[in-house]
Formats: C-alpha cells, structure tokens, sequence
C-alpha cells in the first residue's frame, strides 16, 4: 500500500535558531516502527527521481535501484545484476545477468529489460553523463545474455554499466512519453513507494529481494537543502542519518555522531570561457592569481578539506604523479565587472563566495553576487548567465575513473559545461585518456588532458572536500562511500 505522509523534518531558514528547529521536527515526526530509519538528505529531486538525472545517485544511496556491474574501493568492476562479463572483440562486451531476479513491479530481469533501458538512457535528452562522448548500441543474445557494442574501442564499458544513471528499472519505468518513473521499478532491498515532490520519500523492505533481505523495515526521506535545520534534526535525535552536516555546524554536534568521509569532490571556480570578461585569458589567469585556498579551508573549513593542487584530489592518490604546468600570465582586470554564483545546498558555498568576491575585488574586478538553491540556478549556470560559478563537484561519480567528469565539464560537447569550454587540443587529449586501457598508462593520459585544462584556466580547482555525515547513536552499518553512490544498505539497522 501506498502511505503519504507529512515531512518528518522542515526546511527552516538558516538563522532560526537551533532550539527553534529542533522543536519544529519533532512537532512534525509522525509515529512510526522502531525499525524505519529517518533519512534527512541533503538536496530535494531536481529531475523527479529520473534514473537519467543526478537523482539516480538518490535511488543508489536508498538501495531501491540497481546496476548490472558495482565497483570495489579500487574501481574495479564486480557482479551486481550482471554475474559475469566478457570482451567479445574490441568494440562489443557481453553481460550474463543474475538469473532469478524480479523488479518490484513483479516482472522477471531479462535481457529485453536491460536492452530497454540502455535505449532509453541513449536516447534520453540529455542522455547519461556516464554517456558522454559514447556511442552505445544493445541487444538481447538471449534471455539471459546482453550484447553492448560501442562506436569506438571503450575499455570502460563495465565501469560505465556501474553508475546509478544506468540503474536497471523495469521496462514500465521508461512506457510513455513522459519522465522515467522509478516508483515500484527497482530491484534492490527497498521498494520507493512514494514520493512527495521535493519534501519526502518512503521506501519500505523489499521481502522478495534477490540478495540478503534488509534488517530496516523502511526508510522515511526528507529533503532538507538548509545546513542548520539537517545538523539540528542530528542534534536533537529526529533524524537517524543526516548527508553533509556543516562544517560551521559540526562543532555543535556530538563528536560521536559526526563522521569525516574523504571525498573525491573538488570545490572549483568554473570561469565562463565563451562570453564576457573570461573569454579574455589574461582575465582567467588573474582570476587564478586571486584565489586564497589556504584561507578558505581555514576560515570556511576550518581546516576540514584538503587545498587543491589539481582538479583531482587525495582521494584519488596516483593524482599527485601529475606533470608540471606552465601557467599563463594574468592581466590587470582595471574595474571589469564580473557576476558571480553559487548555491545555498551546500552551507559552506555561500561562505566560499564572500572570501572570492573579496579576494577578487582586492584583485580589480568589481564582483556582483548570485547566490539561490541549486535547483533555481543549475540551468542559469549551464546556459552561460554568470562569469564564474562556484561549485563543489565530485570527480569519480560515476564510473570510478575520472576521465568520464573531465570530459562531462570540460569537452566540446560535455552535458555539464558550466565553464562553456572548448578547445580542440583539449578534446585531443581527452579522446585520448578514453581510448587508453585501464592501468598506470591510463591514469598519465588523464592527467594530462588534467594539465591540458588547468593551463588554459578553464576553471580554478581551491580546495577536496571531506563531507561530515550524521548517523544517531542507534543507527548502525551506515555506508560512508566516498563515491556517494552507497549510504542505506541491507546491513543497516537500528538498534
């Protein structure tokens, strides 16, 4: 049965204070089973829960959807809803998928069901980021066996299998014309069985899962973008789990209930290279110049990240063998007017953007701020409306290997060009860290498309963040994934 219920936690504004939101969720929680576990997240859906949309990294961390391939704390490709895999020839890949295997709609997995989302995430708009620059083809061997066929040699096609936006729903997900609807299509340990807009969720115990069945009995979602509002629900004991207390809040909160995750996520500076003040490469480099990352993960991270040496960071530790680069002198912005945004989701932005406009204003530009949710400035940004956007990006989201996010940011025909970049050397490169196997050869193509970047200023990295992530004194088997891809699973449970 479909249950609605009211948002256990609100959204209160950032300068309430903290008494005054502890009393506001715990007036809202509802009765509920001692086993449901009460999830605050970080941002609402900005796609309707599309599996095609960063959302899918939501159905992830819920475990309601699935993919054919995960990945170990290497990267390395493991069986999911794909037991086994192999290289046919050098542009074809076969998938033999778990055999008994049901959605939550109670249809059988097949190899029609796994041909039918992969046509639908190719011909999505925008397709996948996991599938950009690819062109992917598949078809059912036989009921049990799927055949993926790429335009090019990709040595990356099981990792690529393994990001949440190509999560295996049932084929009624992707019927119509409409949205893809995740809502009873997945086939992990928790059914979604509702969702309220942009307020909750509530996704209840799967007892027909294919694996081990989960020891929750279901999870009770609320989306919370206000910092202050996530760390006082974790404070005042209304919220089981909480994404990214802030680091201004952390101090307020049980050294115990708050745990550091070091993340593959770089706080950059995005410079719009096709229009205004940053087409100018002068004006890019001084921009670059005017950057106090060591006083910005003092002042607004009180010292709780890492300062950038590069797009890639710690968490990514053969990043640091990258090679030398030339930078290119900067100019004397002499009063040019710049704007720049940001976005409240994430507490420490707004705090980031004071420290540039000043740092910035010190350096000659005059700086105008835009400072909104991320769901009311995202298509602002990717359309090119500010001169720099400052944004917290993680890096090996999707496939494990960082080349797929320095292609979706920074290729000609990336799907999130928020720096508006391109340049055909850097294509060149970029082609070239995808075309190369996995191992140590790899990982020196990707760092030089990285130096590629970095030289032309397309964006200014400043600082790896480590994310600060809430779990009650009761909850315990929490997963704190570095990739986000992870966080309620079959082994978490509530004491």
């Amino acid at each position: 049965m479909v249950r609605l219920r009211r948002p256990l936690l609100a959204t209160v504004a950032g300068g309430a204070a903290a008494t005054l939101l502890a009393g506001c969720f715990s007036a809202a929680a509802p009765a509920s089973s001692d086993d449901r576990l009460r999830l605050a997240m970080l941002q609402p859906p900005r796609s309707a829960l599309s599996p095609f949309s960063d959302d899918a990294f939501k159905l992830s961390r819920w475990s309601t959807a699935e993919t054919l391939v995960t990945l170990d704390d290497l990267g390395e490709a493991q069986p999911a809803l794909a037991t086994a895999w192999n290289r046919v020839d050098d542009r074809t890949w076969s998938f033999d998928l778990r055999p008994e295997v049901r959605f939550h709609d109670g249809s059988a997995l097949t190899s029609d069901a796994v041909v039918t989302m992969l046509r639908a995430a190719t011909s999505a708009a925008p397709k996948p980021r996991i599938l950009d620059g690819v062109e992917l083809t598949a078809d059912a061997v036989d009921e049990d066996t799927v055949a993926v066929t790429t335009a090019t040699p990709d040595p990356l096609v099981p990792q690529r299998l393994s990001s949440p936006q190509l999560a295996v729903l049932a084929p009624a997900a992707y019927a119509g014309n409409g949205p893809v609807d995740p809502v009873g299509r997945g086939t992990g340990p928790f059914v979604l069985t509702a969702v309220n807009g942009t307020s909750t969720a509530t996704l209840d115990r799967n007892d027909d899962y294919w694996g081990e069945p989960a020891r929750l009995a279901g999870i009770d979602v609320d989306f919370v973008p206000d910092g202050t509002a996530r760390a006082a629900a974790l404070r005042s004991g209304t919220a089981d789990v909480v994404e990214a207390v802030p680091v201004a809040q952390a101090a307020s909160v049980d050294p115990a209930l708050v745990h550091e995750v070091p993340m593959p996520r770089t706080n950059t500076l995005y410079l719009n290279n096709r229009a205004g003040v940053f087409t100018d490469p002068a004006m890019r480099a001084a921009a670059r110049e005017s950057v106090d990352a060591d006083r910005i993960v003092d002042q607004v991270y009180e010292g709780r990240a890492d300062v950038a040496r590069g797009l890639l960071g710690p968490a990514i530790p053969w990043s640091v063998d990258r090679p030398a680069r030339t930078p290119a002198p900067a100019g004397d912005p002499a009063g040019r007017r710049i704007t720049l945004a940001t976005f409240t989701d994430r507490a420490e932005l707004p705090e980031v953007a004071v420290l540039l406009q000043q740092a910035l204003e010190a350096r000659g530009f005059v700086v105008e701020q835009v400072v909104r949710e991320y769901q009311f400035i995202e298509a602002d940004a990717l359309a090119g409306a500010f001169d720099a956007f400052v944004l917290s990006r993680a890096t090996v989201l999707d496939s494990g290997d960082p080349a797929a996010y320095l292609y979706s940011d920074f290729a000609c025909d990336g799907s999130f060009g928020i720096a508006q970049f391109c340049d055909p050397a850097v294509d060149r490169a970029l082609a070239d860290a995808a075309a190369t196997e996995p191992g140590p050869a790899r990982r020196s193509a990707i760092l030089e498309a990285e130096r590629s970047i970095l030289e032309r200023d397309a964006a200014v990295p400043m600082l790896h963040e480590r994310v600060m992530q809430g779990e009650s004194s009761r909850v315990s088997d929490v997963a704190r994934d570095p990739r986000e891809r992870a966080l309620i699973t079959s082994e978490t449970a509530l004491s």
